[in-house]
């Protein structure tokens, strides 16, 4: 397929699909489910028959996490990650986070307005600025970098 034909393919049908829930495997449930309910603002609701955890958002919004039982520890980079967009500061919510239990981490990344970070057991993903800090950012000269998604 060339690569005209797969950006033409975005467009061409209405969204038939919409994620309903992200899962993740952990090996320490209880943590993984503290660190991320807190974070995320999501209750635990529900305990499936495998042991995994659902979590939901307690504004209403439907948005889902699940937490899987894992027999391993994270060896590798993840293939997906969350990019995570706060209401307040980011250095505040980075800050807020590490108190939670995640930690910043260096995955090479040079001269970024996001800050990378780790939960507790190592599944890497992005605060970035709020969305005030981005329209300020915006709004000022032009430094040529790439914009932020």
């Amino acid at each position: 397929m060339t690569e005209d034909r797969r950006l033409s393919r975005c467009n061409d049908h209405a969204m038939a699909l919409v994620i309903d829930c992200v899962f993740i495997d952990c090996v320490d449930l209880e943590v993984m489910t503290a660190f991320w309910c807190q974070a995320l603002d999501l209750e635990h609701v529900w305990t499936g028959p495998s042991g995994g955890h659902l979590l939901v958002a307690t504004d209403g919004s439907d948005r889902r996490l699940a937490l899987m039982p894992a027999h391993g520890e994270k060896t590798g980079k993840n293939r997906v990650h969350f990019d995570l967009r706060p209401d307040r500061d980011q250095q505040e919510e980075v800050r807020r986070l590490e108190q939670l239990g995640a930690r910043r981490i260096d995955i090479g990344q040079v001269d970024v307005t996001w800050v990378v970070m780790a939960d507790p057991e190592g599944n890497e993903f992005c605060v970035l600025r709020s969305l005030a800090e981005k329209q300020r950012a915006v709004s000022a000269p032009s430094t040529g970098e790439l914009p932020e998604t």
